[in-house]
């Protein structure tokens, strides 16, 4: 028998035969698309904008982290419009403060230390803790709480952070004291969080925390099932 009448050398050649088409298919294959909430960038005004810039829907959160009921829909609605409408390119998102006491100041500042990248998650973070800092604010003794107007804005932050766990918070989270001190203490960042608060009562005529503004009209909507609602229509209208 010759060489070429081999039914062994005839399956091993189909073999690889079909080896090599698999790689080329294989290599022809798009790379897998990075989620579009790893997109993120910095507005004009400061804020935080995350998700496809070429989305038909843009959606506007006006938040205050002393705030219960934005405390709520962080832990409702985050997870399911980052993967339900985030991540799938559908909308373009944008975190804007509406800060409504130094406390409230305090943790936007913290929330911002480590820049565009690390904000949804020391986001997320600070609004898990609500209900422990929040109690130490209310637990605070005459004495903290006069502290807490004494000094600059960064000198007041640094007390309200110390004493409501705040400062321990994003410690926990990898941050040294010199980054968090240096976050607390710019004016860059006080000057924008008080920008787009004012921007949220004079311009956006925003009532209370939270608000949503669905490309540019208030949805009246504060929580997550009613706020999807508004998207889906947003996004069929499209």
């Amino acid at each position: 028998m010759s060489v070429l009448d081999d039914p062994l050398l005839d399956r091993r050649t189909a073999v690889l035969a079909l080896s090599g088409v698999a790689w080329t298919l294989l290599a022809a294959a798009p790379a897998k698309t990075a989620a579009w909430s790893q997109t993120v960038t910095t507005s004009s005004i400061g804020s935080f904008v995350v998700g496809n810039p070429a989305a038909k829907v843009r959606l506007v959160e006006y938040f205050s982290y002393t705030c219960s009921h934005c405390a709520d829909f962080a832990k409702a609605g985050s997870l399911p419009l980052k993967t339900g409408y985030l991540d799938r390119g559908l909308i373009l998102f944008e975190y804007r403060n509406l800060v409504r006491d130094p406390v409230d100041m305090t943790a936007a500042l913290l929330a911002r230390a480590g820049g565009p990248k690390a904000f949804a998650g020391n986001h997320q973070a600070i609004f898990a803790a609500f209900p422990a800092f929040m109690t130490k604010v209310t637990k605070a003794t005459d004495t903290q709480k006069t502290s807490w107007f004494e000094g600059t804005t960064g000198e007041r932050a640094r007390k309200i952070a110390a004493d409501t766990g705040l400062t321990a918070l994003m410690r926990a989270r990898g941050y040294t004291q010199a980054r968090l001190d240096a976050a607390l203490d710019s004016e860059v960042a006080q000057a924008e969080l008080t920008g787009m608060t004012n921007i949220a009562l004079s311009t956006d005529h925003v009532q209370g925390t939270p608000s949503f503004f669905i490309n540019g009209r208030n949805a009246e909507v504060t929580v997550w099932p009613a706020l999807k609602s508004k998207l889906d229509l947003a996004l069929k209208a499209s």
